[in-house]
């Protein structure tokens, strides 16, 4: 390895993270991992290990984590979007030109109802916020 190692190392999980301390300077050279919290990004929860107390530091870190998680986690919500929007576009040439009789009533329904439940969410969410902006 090179360089150093940080001092915190988060290990994620479904809604946020362990996590640990990385201590390398110990006696036997090894890299030891102490693990301190566990956190819920979902409901901002910090959870000390057993009966552990936190630092100013821990803490700074972590919520320094929770933060950049969270917006790691936004743009990749837009980018699953996005990439759905060129799925669409892709199944619509798909239908036009290349699908068989078979291949389409095997998904036209499901598409449909998937793509009038999307639209109506649209819609109304649209509506909404043009009102709300008046």
């Amino acid at each position: 390895m090179s360089g150093k190692l940080p001092d915190y190392y988060f290990r994620v999980r479904e809604n946020g993270a362990l996590v640990f301390r990385v201590d390398t300077e110990n006696r036997q050279r090894r890299i030891d991992m102490d693990q301190i919290a566990a956190v819920n990004i979902r409901n901002g929860e910090i959870k000390p290990q057993g009966d552990r107390v936190l630092s100013e530091r821990d803490l700074d870190e972590i919520h320094t984590w929770m933060q950049e998680r969270t917006a790691l986690l936004a743009e990749r919500d837009i980018d699953d979007i996005l990439r759905a929007v060129d799925y669409l576009n892709l199944t619509s040439q798909w239908a036009q030109a290349k699908a068989t009789d078979e291949q389409l009533e095997a998904v036209t329904d499901d598409l449909l109802l998937a793509m009038h439940d999307l639209r109506s969410v649209l819609v109304r969410k649209k509506a909404d916020r043009l009102m709300r902006d008046r």
